[in-house]
């Protein structure tokens, strides 16, 4: 069975921002990745110390065949470190991983299939 590492922000972390409808479009992600038989995992971080632990925890919690980051990391110039933090720890823990990127939280079954 393939496997997915889904990679965001927090959206508790964003001020304005309704995290609850967030999580339920990243949760309907995951269902969707269930239904196509993919196991799937998401992990939230923000920018700050907690980051990298939180990373590395998940990266070796199994052997992931794509770590997808997302793009509210990806397009937010301020989370430019965290981007770079997040793909060369990616490329440390989890070395046979590909690594997608969504555009936003519904298409993230889309990111990771074209690396499945």
């Amino acid at each position: 069975m393939s496997s997915v590492l889904v990679v965001g922000y927090d959206p508790q972390a964003i001020p304005g921002v309704d995290a609850a409808a967030v999580h339920a479009v990243l949760d309907a992600q995951l269902d969707r990745f269930a239904e196509l038989d993919v196991e799937a995992a998401m992990t939230v971080v923000v920018h700050d110390e907690s980051a990298e632990p939180t990373l590395v925890a998940s990266l070796t919690a199994r052997p992931w065949d794509v770590v997808v980051v997302g793009g509210g990391i990806r397009k937010t110039e301020q989370l430019l470190p965290l981007f770079e933090q997040i793909v060369n720890l990616t490329r440390r823990h989890a070395p046979q991983a590909a690594i997608a990127f969504n555009s936003n939280g519904g298409d993230t079954v889309e990111a990771a299939r074209r690396w499945l």
